[in-house]
């Protein structure tokens, strides 16, 4: 039977219409919908020694806020209702140089919680436009954008009364614990000084938990064969986009792909926990499969600990 040409043209036209709205679909949906679908992931982290109360860890990466961004602001407030034990944030808080207020403004619910911070890139140097390519799977931050108030923004988180831990370690009490806490300054701007806190861990500690932007490997190594139990970092917005049956793009560091969200084993005794973070570039506001989040990591104790 012969087609008719009529419908032949028909029917196509009727699917580049389909192919069309799906794509209009699928764009809206990564620039107005993820980016601001904010959840909070729960995960159990088994580091503690045996017969070890549950320890809370409330971690939150990569606001890069923008004033205007109450929504975001609103959401971040909602988080001390989780009460946590300790509160980790690790950088990439500014995305315009007058937005130090609005992110204390966001985290200030949290105030007089333990707490201890490092900084990102974006905490330097702000945003600038880039095409989506040029988030390789390694590479060094830019420093051509707008120079950050720095400075500021230190004051201002530690006015919430957290530590920061730009090259640092110390050690508090948070939870009914000893935690020992190290950081470095941020790894894609060549900041970071491991030697400056390198060590074995303080065993008189019932925690040890160190804090990176960037999670280069290296550096994460580093912290394991030092004895710290979990490694928390963000940088990589979790690929910030994820395609079906693939995972993360991109990672904007040399972690594996496979590594750029959630919690993974990074041998005997050590956990690096990688956060997707809470937004985006305002020049790449896009999430595609990759919600932004916090997340409240639970340690539990660890059977083989034993």
């Amino acid at each position: 039977m012969k087609k008719t040409p009529g419908r032949s043209r028909t029917a196509r036209l009727l699917g580049a219409g389909l192919l069309g709205a799906a794509v209009a679909g699928l764009a809206y949906y990564s620039t107005a919908v993820e980016p601001y679908a904010w959840r909070l992931r729960r995960i159990d982290v088994p580091v503690l020694g045996p017969d070890s109360e549950p320890f809370r860890v409330l971690h939150v990466s990569d606001l890069h806020m923008l004033s205007r961004q109450n929504r975001k602001q609103e959401w971040l407030r909602g988080l001390a209702a989780l009460d946590p034990d300790l509160v980790a944030l690790t950088g990439d808080n500014l995305a315009a140089e007058d937005a130090v207020s609005s992110v204390l403004e966001a985290l200030s619910p949290l105030r007089e919680r333990p707490g201890a911070f490092v900084l990102g890139n974006s905490d330097y140097y702000g945003p600038t436009p880039k095409v989506p390519w040029n988030y390789t799977s390694w590479g060094k931050s830019d420093r051509s954008g707008e120079v950050m108030p720095t400075a500021q923004l230190s004051v201002a988180l530690k006015s919430l009364g957290w530590h920061e831990l730009t090259n640092q370690r110390v050690t508090i009490d948070a939870g009914g614990r000893r935690a020992e806490l190290s950081g470095v300054d941020d790894a894609s701007l060549g900041h970071d000084d491991y030697d400056s806190v390198a060590g074995n861990v303080d065993t008189s500690a019932q925690l040890h938990i160190g804090l990176t932007h960037t999670p280069n490997s290296g550096l994460v190594s580093r912290f394991a064969a030092d004895g710290f139990g979990l490694v928390l970092a963000g940088h990589t917005h979790g690929g910030q986009v994820r395609l079906p049956g693939y995972g993360a793009v991109v990672t904007n560091c040399d972690l594996d792909r496979r590594q750029a969200r959630g919690l993974h084993n990074w041998g005997k005794g050590t956990f690096l926990h990688v956060s997707a973070g809470i937004g985006t570039s305002p020049y790449l506001p896009v999430r595609f499969g990759c919600p932004p989040e916090a997340t409240m990591l639970t340690l539990v104790p660890n059977p083989q600990l034993r």
